[in-house]
């Protein structure tokens, strides 16, 4: 099985072995969106929703579940995390709220993983505390933006 890195010889999953990769700096930012009415994203955004600042709350479920990932994920490396961002904006034309997250590393690993589970989490956390008005949201666009260091380099995703 080329290329998959979780698999052996005879495609057995396991955790890949980084003990001979070097540490160096390493960053992911990862976006998705919950897409949404327009008077809904003005609930939203004004903060009138009524179990409260749902972007506030977003933004610290997306950070937490950033430091959770290994636990989520089976075959994740747990990593020393030295700075997890999530910000969460409105975007009025997709009538969306877009969640960005950006998780940094000194490790012999990556951090796309982090990123992206900061960014799910945060939107499904959007949903949840807003569902009551508007079970019809949609979460889409999770991907991977930008993710640097280590031996495969830079990859900046395309628009």
């Amino acid at each position: 099985m080329t290329g998959l890195t979780h698999f052996d010889a005879q495609g057995q999953a396991h955790m890949v072995d980084v003990s001979g990769k070097p540490v160096t700096d390493r960053l992911a930012t990862a976006e998705g969106f919950v897409v949404m009415s327009p008077e809904t994203l003005a609930l939203v955004s004004e903060g009138r929703a009524q179990k409260g600042d749902v972007l506030s709350v977003a933004r610290l479920a997306g950070i937490m579940a950033a430091k959770r990932t290994a636990d989520l994920i089976p075959l994740c490396h747990p990593l020393p995390i030295t700075r997890v961002a999530v910000e969460l904006t409105a975007d009025p034309a997709r009538s969306a709220i877009r969640v960005e997250a950006t998780v940094k590393t000194g490790g012999q690993t990556g951090v796309e993983m982090e990123a992206l589970t900061a960014v799910s989490i945060a939107c499904l956390t959007v949903y949840d505390m807003v569902k009551a008005v508007e079970k019809s949201m949609r979460i889409e666009g999770i991907r991977l933006l930008l993710k640097d260091g280590g031996k495969s380099g830079r990859y900046e995703a395309g628009p």
